[in-house]
């Protein structure tokens, strides 16, 4: 099992060049590999464990997908099957994406409970409710979403769930609706980037898709599809990850790549707290900008603030004086970070869905757990800042989403290493 081994108290200063997006590179990698007719190439592609776990399965499919320098290759002339195993996607809950695909292209899609970060439940019913409503029926048995369908018809829905909109489920309906009979409206669509670049992908294969990265989407359902070359987004929380980091640590980095419509409630945020943020056509720089004050956050899907940085910011504000206090209205138990930070010192208390945040002068160096991917990378960034020695366990979950963090903060300054123990 591997560690990460920190030693606080540098600087970051420096360059660093984002990767592609994780959340946006798994639902075209599966929209290739399934509704497609022939090969694509999918550029900017992240070297992450889901990503290629990702390719695992869609090779148990019939599917041949071969990933080199930041390309993967995606050719679906072989694909066969239609059952999506528990080995498999009790692993990664992003392997959910296969179930509107397979259910488009065969009739019937068998896709087990997914897996995932451990930080409480993540339902699937929005899935569902958007696969019936495309005319499936649905049964659950022995753990497996079983869903079958002579034809899928187009249809309105409204995908708006307790918690707002779902990103999972609307590009998941979405895939399935581009080969389905007549139109299909999603209403309280997800609005993320990441959805906006599934549907650029689609409408290159020759899907008719519009209003992506509005509430309202609109599916025009098309008799086929055809691969084609495509370079995934940056990644917006890796970006947000970095700029934050550049902050805990007052230092001064270029993060190459950030877009800023994309981090824009992250870059408010920040500012408010008091770094200072420079935006020119290549990306920011983030600088540490003298006295900074506590700030209260409330998480909410995109453009709001997104519940996969909470964990992060929390790591800054836990070091800002004042009180901070950090409201999580998409997962409400996404808190595991809060005990290992207390661990190294912080002074955060939680109470149902809410963090309160006293911040403390320093935090300093201890061992600590990640217990999911958000988590582990706060915990990262609270060790660049921490006195003393950090040493973060299970950061196979860290790997999930940063592709070779370690290196990138190496580069920056950081004392950071891997370690097997």
């Amino acid at each position: 099992m591997d560690i990460f081994v920190i030693r606080g108290g540098n600087r970051l200063e420096g360059e660093v060049k984002l990767s592609g997006s994780k959340n946006a590179t798994l639902p075209i990698e599966v929209a290739a590999a399934i509704l497609a007719d022939s090969p694509s190439i999918i550029r900017n592609a992240p070297d992450l464990r889901d990503v290629r776990f990702m390719g695992n399965l869609l090779e148990h499919l019939g599917v041949k997908v071969e990933y080199e320098s930041s390309t993967l290759r995606v050719d679906p002339r072989t694909l066969s099957g239609y059952e999506a195993p528990y080995e498999f996607v009790s692993q990664m809950r992003a392997s959910i994406y296969v179930l509107g695909p397979l259910l488009a292209r065969f009739g019937r899609a068998k896709v087990s409970f997914p897996g995932g970060c451990a930080f409480g439940p993540r339902p699937v019913d929005l899935h569902i409710k958007g696969m019936e409503a495309l005319g499936a029926q649905v049964r659950i048995e022995h753990g497996y979403i079983i869903a079958e369908a002579e034809k899928l018809k187009g249809r309105e829905m409204d995908l708006l769930g307790p918690h707002g909109s779902s990103v999972g489920a609307t590009g998941n309906v979405m895939m399935a609706a581009t080969l389905a009979e007549g139109v299909t409206v999603i209403r309280g669509a997800a609005r993320e980037p990441e959805i906006v670049d599934l549907a650029r992908f689609l409408n290159a294969m020759g899907a008719r898709i519009e209003g992506a990265g509005t509430p309202v989407i609109t599916i025009y359902g098309v008799r086929e599809l055809h691969g084609v070359e495509h370079t995934v987004i940056p990644d917006r929380i890796e970006a947000g990850t970095f700029m934050v980091a550049a902050a805990i640590t007052r230092g001064s980095v270029r993060v190459k790549g950030a877009v800023s419509q994309h981090v824009e409630a992250v870059s408010e945020k920040l500012s408010e707290v008091g770094i200072s943020m420079e935006w020119d056509e290549n990306g920011v720089k983030v600088s540490w900008d003298g006295t900074l004050k506590a700030v209260d956050v409330r998480t909410s899907p995109f453009p709001g603030f997104p519940t996969d940085m909470q964990p992060i910011i929390t790591s800054l504000l836990a070091v800002i004086p004042g009180i901070s206090v950090v409201t999580e209205t998409v997962y409400y138990e996404r808190f595991k970070h809060a005990s290992e930070l207390n661990r190294m010192g912080a002074d955060i208390r939680i109470e149902a869905n809410t963090a309160i945040i006293h911040g403390v002068e320093r935090l300093s160096g201890a061992p600590v757990m990640a217990s999911d991917l958000r988590s582990g990378a706060a915990l990262v960034v609270a060790g660049l800042a921490a006195e003393g020695e950090t040493t973060v366990s299970r950061v196979y979950h860290i790997d999930r989403g940063y592709e070779h963090l370690e290196r990138k903060l190496t580069a920056l300054g950081a004392d950071i290493s891997r370690q097997s123990i």
